[in-house]
């Protein structure tokens, strides 16, 4: 059983759902992506989803797609976020998902980034633009490095493809909440407890939900139905929000230990403010 599997099933003992959080290595410098990564961890993430930045994300909104943006000025590579999370995992132990599109990994060689990926501490991979009919080869040489092959499903995967997918995924399948691209959204749809209805009825994987979810209220409406919530423009908002303050990642960790607080807890945090 991977590290990502022993966390769900860690969930399902204690009854609670998982907290994943999202952000995009290197915004607004690698130093201080690393200091998130520990962070997130204090604050209760379950499994971190790290963002390559990529130049043409067409599957993020605006708020992700400027964190890319800003990385690459940067420079940021994919070697960079390597030995980014390989320095945070020397103190955290929390299940890392790398976040990408396929250009990145395929420049880089698959079974290259597979073995350093291993080494530096990653556990899965999600790849948002390689389709299942295409992804076998791919599949089969993470799962040889021991590391999860994570996939997305929408509310318009048909049912062929997502059988497809439950064939090849392992870790958990990742569940879009709604069409179109990721951003906070101010309510939920019912689009995605029917999209985790139609997974968990061809695959016995935990499924988390993700796209839109900005709130403590949303998050617990996602662990009625779901297995975890996965938080990222949000999170990325107010990372672009005190981008230059020197208590930025104080500031992310209470953004996201309130996300897990239940809105009495909230409500008597604000009254002591």
């Amino acid at each position: 059983m991977s590290r990502i599997r022993e966390t769900f099933a860690s969930l399902k003992r204690a009854g609670r759902g998982g907290f994943i959080p999202f952000i995009t290595a290197g915004d607004p410098d690698l130093a201080t992506t690393e200091r998130l990564l520990i962070e997130l961890a204090a604050v209760g993430a379950d499994i971190i989803e790290v963002g390559i930045p990529f130049s043409d994300p067409v599957a993020d909104g605006g708020t992700i797609q400027r964190a890319s943006e800003r990385a690459l000025r940067n420079g940021v590579t994919l070697r960079d976020v390597l030995t980014c999370v390989a320095r945070a995992k020397q103190h955290i132990d929390v299940p890392i998902v790398l976040f990408s599109y396929f250009n990145p990994l395929l420049s880089f060689g698959g079974e290259r980034l597979a073995n350093d990926a291993k080494e530096a501490g990653v556990d899965a991979i999600l790849v948002t633009d390689l389709i299942p009919e295409e992804a076998h080869a791919w599949t089969e040489t993470l799962i040889q490095f021991e590391l999860d092959p994570i996939f997305l499903v929408a509310p318009t995967t048909s049912d062929k493809r997502l059988k497809q997918i439950a064939r090849q995924a392992r870790g958990f399948i990742y569940a879009v909440s709604r069409t179109g691209v990721t951003g906070a959204r101010d309510e939920m749809t019912n689009d995605a407890e029917a999209l985790v209805k139609r997974v968990r009825s061809v695959s016995d994987l935990p499924v988390a939900v993700g796209f839109g979810i900005s709130t403590a209220e949303q998050v617990r409406q996602v662990w009625n139905f779901a297995d975890a919530a996965v938080i990222g423009s949000a999170i990325v908002r107010e990372i672009e929000k005190f981008a230059g303050f020197p208590d930025l990642v104080n500031r992310v960790g209470q953004f996201a230990r309130s996300l897990l607080e239940s809105p009495e807890t909230a409500k008597s945090h604000s009254s002591r403010d």
